[in-house]
């Protein structure tokens, strides 16, 4: 998202004329407080805005917070309610950084489900900040309001219940009830910052994204230049939310009583707030939807950002760093892998080496694993399930490839009158009917296997574990199974390897970059937060990779 901005942005630049030019100050012979409308034909909206004070004033900054938008006179705010006081903030020095913390008590209204604003207050040096005072001068100071507090869609209880005793537990999840709709809170996160913009030099109003234009604050004066059309605007302060988690916003209701209030002032490169902003306003905008009982965009919850930005904050730099570029080669190796391994499907003319039941197993896993993903659509995009669903069809299309799959009619006194049916494309050879043989062989042994443990675990989860119904506990024992024991249906394959002395049979390209691929999911698995079940069957992968090189070293074909 990041590159395609800034790509967006180099393009802009390039290709379409930008009045005035980045930097340019649109020539004027008056000063803010005066209106050029003297002959002129004066423009309620500005055309063209520019920066009202210099980069290098210093400032005075007050905040108070308060359940009303309307702010009295600041000499009859209670004293309490002015939260943040700084002089001499130098306006566009990045080393210049305040920071404070409090704690206030949380207003009745707010309790009430009202908004809790933050009323911020920013002068000259010197200069008075209070509008209502006489001395007060609209070029030197002025006011802006923005909400700390949110509201947002409140997460649901979805029942479940355990399917043995019945018991009904609880399971906490984002789901609208379809009959009441979406019940919407107040949430309140502890912290923020404050953060000014400096180089903004001259900017199109009218043209200028809703994400940034949200945070102008136009001269008060309404002057404009010898034109009328172009004008002035303050210090841009962008409130920044970016960094604020769901998980750790705080619900208000009356239990509330007190609130603790962490902010940080410093200066903000105009390119990192033109990126925070548009992703933020981004994040809200689908909140809103979400509360509105909307779908998000591509399917989901929402909650992508939220968790990138969690893996950002909770990890090192050097691994981000590290995974930001093993990304790119997974999407790499993962392409040449899909296509390494149609082209050696694609010319495979018999079924040497190959486990026509694996293949089959491998499409009832992933049929599995998507009508999982079909139980749970609320959290799912639908381009993993889109995903999902290709990769069923590749292994369907396989099947075809090694047999032909007809439909026959069924032995009489059957309950269904027709049956799908696996023949031989043509008769089989004597290393085919080895090959044939070892698979049968080898599924024996892990029927021995899988089984128990899928009873097992079965048994577990019908015991111990809530589920919303019968077909979900099935659908949830099969897919955990898949998950744990999924890397069995790799055995039958090393199994053949190792009765035939061969690999020749193996696509060796596609094989090498599906490993390569499995290394890189497991620096995932250290740095995204995911079950220790899914972990676990990442790192089960790397097993059968060692087996297959050892294979491949043993029975090297020359």
């Amino acid at each position: 998202m990041v590159g395609i901005w800034f790509v967006v942005q180099m393009l802009m630049k390039k290709f379409v004329p930008q009045q005035p030019a980045p930097g340019a100050v649109v020539e004027s012979e008056y000063r803010p407080g005066e209106r050029g409308d003297h002959g002129t034909t004066y423009s309620h909206i500005p055309q063209i805005i520019n920066p009202m004070w210099s980069s290098n004033v210093s400032l005075d900054i007050s905040i108070y917070i308060s359940p009303s938008v309307m702010m009295p006179p600041l000499d009859q705010m209670p004293q309490e309610s002015r939260v943040f006081a700084e002089k001499g903030f130098q306006f566009g020095n990045y080393k210049d950084k305040r920071s404070t913390s409090f704690s206030f008590r949380t207003p009745k209204e707010v309790q009430n489900n009202s908004t809790l604003w933050a009323h911020i207050y920013v002068a000259k040096s010197g200069m008075e900040l209070d509008p209502t005072s006489p001395y007060y001068d609209a070029t030197n100071a002025y006011r802006i309001s923005r909400p700390i507090t949110q509201y947002l869609a409140k997460k649901k209880v979805k029942k479940a219940h355990n399917l043995l005793t019945g018991r009904n537990e609880s399971e906490i999840s984002d789901t609208v009830d379809e009959k009441t709709g979406p019940i919407i809170a107040s949430y309140y996160h502890p912290n923020f910052t404050l953060a000014f913009i400096p180089d903004t030099a001259a900017l199109q109003y009218s043209t200028m994204h809703p994400a940034t234009r949200q945070y102008v604050s136009l001269d008060q004066t309404g002057a404009r230049d010898k034109t009328g059309q172009n004008g002035w605007y303050y210090p841009m302060v962008y409130l920044n939310t970016f960094w604020q988690l769901r998980s750790q916003m705080i619900e208000l209701n009356e239990t509330v009583t007190h609130l603790d209030m962490n902010v940080d002032l410093n200066n903000l490169a105009n390119w990192k707030f033109h990126i925070m902003a548009t992703m933020d306003e981004g994040m809200k905008e689908t909140a809103r939807k979400i509360a509105r009982g909307e779908s998000a965009p591509g399917g989901g919850d929402g909650s992508e950002l939220e968790l990138i930005k969690e893996t950002i904050l909770d990890t090192s730099f050097w691994l981000l760093g590290t995974t930001a570029i093993v990304s790119v080669l997974h999407m790499i190796f993962q392409i040449l892998a899909f296509k390494s391994d149609v082209n050696h499907w694609r010319n495979k003319k018999d079924r040497v080496g190959t486990s026509l039941r694996t293949i089959v197993a491998n499409v009832v896993m992933e049929a599995i694993v998507f009508l999982y993903l079909l139980d749970n659509n609320e959290n799912t995009s639908w381009m993993i399930l889109m995903s999902q669903g290709t990769g069923i069809l590749i292994e369907a299309w396989k099947i075809t490839k090694t047999v032909d799959v007809r439909i026959r009619e069924s032995p009489a006194g059957s309950v269904i009158p027709y049956r799908i049916t696996f023949e031989d494309k043509h008769k089989l050879s004597d290393v085919e009917k080895q090959t044939n043989e070892y698979d049968e062989i080898a599924f024996r042994y892990l029927y021995i296997i899988a089984v128990p443990l899928l009873i097992i675990y079965a048994v577990y989860s019908l015991y111990y574990e809530s589920h919303k119904s019968w077909y979900s506990f099935i659908i949830k024992v099969l897919v955990g199974s898949v998950y744990a024991y999924g890397f069995l249906l790799m055995c039958p394959a090393l199994y053949i390897n190792y009765r035939l002395k061969s690999v020749a049979h193996m696509p060796g390209k596609a094989m090498m970059y599906k490993f390569l691929n499995t290394f890189i999911d497991d620096l995932f698995a250290f740095t995204i937060k995911m079950p220790w079940l899914y972990r676990l069957s990442v790192f089960r992968d790397d097993i059968i990779f060692f087996i297959y090189l050892y294979q491949s070293w043993k029975y090297r074909v020359c």
